[in-house]
């Protein structure tokens, strides 16, 4: 390397530096609003996201290349032009934190300057999206901002008033409601609060522990390895709440320990995907769904987290029973003990790492805590704990602390940016009125059948999702396909859910399928088998937003009587479902025997003391028949 390249290297690694504490910095500031608390200043929100995107922004163009890679297959220098955006995208962060409230107090002014610096700020975003979400999303927002200038020439319901350019790129610039609006905010004053946690409980040894810990509790049992990736992914998922990072950091360990047992790499690689993937609706995080999803209906937190508890458990419960049943009609053991570490040294050395957990979830459920500020509790707790301990972590110590700090501002990155370019169309939607029409086409089309109504809005969320991260995935689906079940009657909550979790489940439907894909990778399996696979044993997971759709007790919502019957119904099913997806009970099932099973699972989900009856007729009949039978067999086989 030459001379020029080392100061070259040396003055991108300053950055990274003074960018990744910047950044941590600003986001305790804004959270603690630290100028009210300690000096009274009144600070508008967007003056804290105006300085934080331009900073995320900045580091974004200098650490994401226009390209994949440099010449000669690895990653190259930063490029003079990449400063030059870096350095535009400061400028107009910097602009909107300093002049905000000088902005607000003439906010209709259309003067050559704001539109100049508007277009500029719109050739950033989309810019800076394309290098952390490729173009699919970068297309969307195109789509939505054309639709924004010329919606009057579209027919019927879909027709609104066109914005000049002029209008349009201020009210997306600095409008409240678009790049500097909700999505931003969710990003900047909650999702960061909670990426601290993970960062922190990871850099202190929290993963480690997980990981341990899910290795001594299951996998000693029959299917080990596979049941341990599903309490991993499940626990790691939850605070991450991307499916392929979920799927890269457990699957590497995981997937090759499910196929040395006896796993096909298919399986192997479905097992994984489907567990990384629930992550994000699994309670207490869920990444960044849940705190959208109180932001969007302007409920607590804790409202989102109580109805999306037994799907969850749904979810990963079907998860769990098809891969038991699997490794029964396989004949798979468990791990060696010998190959396990024991449950109480774990416990015993990392009883630390799960105590943060009780306190977040503790200050929100019982101290009604703003969520960003549980999260900081959180981190507290988890640093002090440790601190205490002096075993078992690793000491943060502060060149571990500027590496933290620099691992922080890299995971805002994609969020940060994402949230940016979805802002545009959270704004284009409320700006147009979208959202309404939109739902008022699929509720005509559906002819005010909710059935039809949710099979449109499902596949729609899932195509829509396809190849979008989850939290941009969400956003769009939220602000498109939820009004239309609102509007027929469903609550909000429940209509927000059911969205996002199709939106959530692209990860595992073709062709795009990003967690298959990154699980398939490691497990060396076909794509396509590994899609079909991932499905059956996700299926709980695409019934269950139908089922809470007509029985709201299982998200928790009614009467206790409609709650516990809600849970019963679901507990039943999601047996009755892993029975007939595997086709295996105490011996392998015919196919009527598969059908029926899975027509009384079905039957569990509808609503209705009929349906009930039916279903725990049909379905324990022949489960019991098909135990009698092996039993014969047995008896038949001991005998000759």
């Amino acid at each position: 390397m030459s001379e020029g390249q080392r100061r070259y290297s040396a003055f991108r690694r300053f950055a990274e530096n003074a960018l990744g504490v910047l950044i941590t910095g600003l986001g305790l500031v804004a959270i603690l609003d630290l100028p009210m608390q300690v000096a009274g200043i009144s600070v508008f929100p967007q003056q804290y996201l105006g300085a934080f995107w331009g900073l995320v922004t900045c580091l974004a163009f200098i650490t994401c290349r226009a390209s994949a890679q440099g010449e000669g297959g690895t990653p190259g220098p930063t490029p003079w032009y990449d400063y030059v955006l870096a350095a535009v995208s400061l400028v107009l962060g910097l602009y909107v934190a300093f002049w905000y409230p000088s902005i607000m107090d003439t906010i209709g002014l259309l003067s050559p300057d704001r539109t100049l610096l508007g277009v500029l700020a719109i050739a950033v975003v989309l810019e800076s999206t394309r290098r952390v979400a490729g173009w699919p999303l970068v297309a969307i927002v195109v789509v939505f901002v054309l639709y924004g200038r010329f919606g009057d020439m579209f027919p019927g319901p879909l027709a609104t008033t066109g914005l000049s350019w002029e209008r349009l790129v201020n009210l997306l610039f600095l409008g409240t409601d678009a790049l500097f609006g909700s999505a931003l905010r969710i990003a900047v004053l909650l999702v960061f609060a909670f990426i601290l946690f993970g960062q922190v409980l990871f850099a202190t040894g929290g993963g480690d522990i997980f990981l341990k810990l899910a290795q001594a509790t299951m996998g000693r049992y029959r299917g080990g390895p596979a049941k341990m990736a599903v309490v991993a992914s499940g626990m790691f998922g939850s605070i991450s709440g991307s499916a392929v990072a979920n799927v890269a950091s457990t699957g590497v360990i995981t997937i090759p320990l499910m196929k040395r047992t006896g796993y096909s790499p298919t399986f192997a690689g479905a097992v994984e995907a489907v567990a990384s993937t629930g992550g994000a609706i699994m309670p207490p995080v869920m990444g960044a769904a849940a705190f959208l999803m109180t932001e969007f209906l302007g409920i607590p937190y804790s409202a989102v987290v109580l109805a999306a508890f037994v799907p969850a458990l749904i979810y990963y419960g079907t998860l769990l029973v098809q891969i038991d049943l699997r490794a029964i009609r396989e004949r798979l053991r468990g791990l060696p003990r010998d190959d396990l570490p024991p449950v109480r040294p774990v416990l015993r050395e990392g009883w630390v790492f799960l105590l943060p957990l009780v306190v977040l979830v503790g200050t929100i459920f019982f101290l009604n805590t703003e969520a960003a500020e549980a999260a900081l509790y959180a981190v507290a707790s988890n640093i002090v704990l440790v601190l205490l301990r002096r075993r078992g972590w690793r000491a943060l110590t502060p060149r571990r602390l500027l590496a933290l700090s620099v691992e922080l501002a890299h995971s805002m990155v994609q969020i940060t940016v994402i949230c940016a370019a979805a802002g545009f169309i959270v704004g284009l939607v409320a700006y147009t009125g979208l959202g309404v029409s939109l739902a008022d086409v699929l509720v005509q089309f559906a002819g005010h059948n909710l059935l039809l109504l949710a099979l449109c809005t499902a596949l729609a969320s899932t195509v829509l999702g396809m190849g979008m991260p989850a939290t941009a995935c969400y956003i769009l689906v939220a602000v498109l396909m939820a009004p239309a079940l609102v509007s027929a009657g469903v609550q909000p909550l429940l209509a927000h859910l059911f969205v996002f979790y199709f939106g959530n489940f692209s990860f595992l439907t073709p062709p795009v399928a990003l967690a298959v894909t990154a699980a398939c990778s490691i497990a060396s399996a076909p794509f396509l088998a590994t899609c079909w696979q991932s499905i059956r044993l996700a299926l709980a997971g695409f019934i269950a937003p139908f089922m809470f759709l007509y029985k709201p007790g299982m998200a928790l919502m009614g009467s206790p009587g409609d709650v516990a019957w809600a849970i019963f119904d679901s507990a039943v099913a999601v047996v009755l479902l892993a029975v007939a997806v595997e086709g295996y009970w105490y011996r392998r099932l015919a196919w009527w025997a598969r059908c029926l099973v899975g027509a009384a699972a079905l039957l569990m989900f509808v609503p209705g003391w009929e349906t009930r009856i039916a279903g725990l007729v049909l379905g324990p009949s022949i489960l019991y028949l098909e135990y009698r039978r092996s039993l014969s067999s047995a008896r038949y086989q001991t005998a000759q």
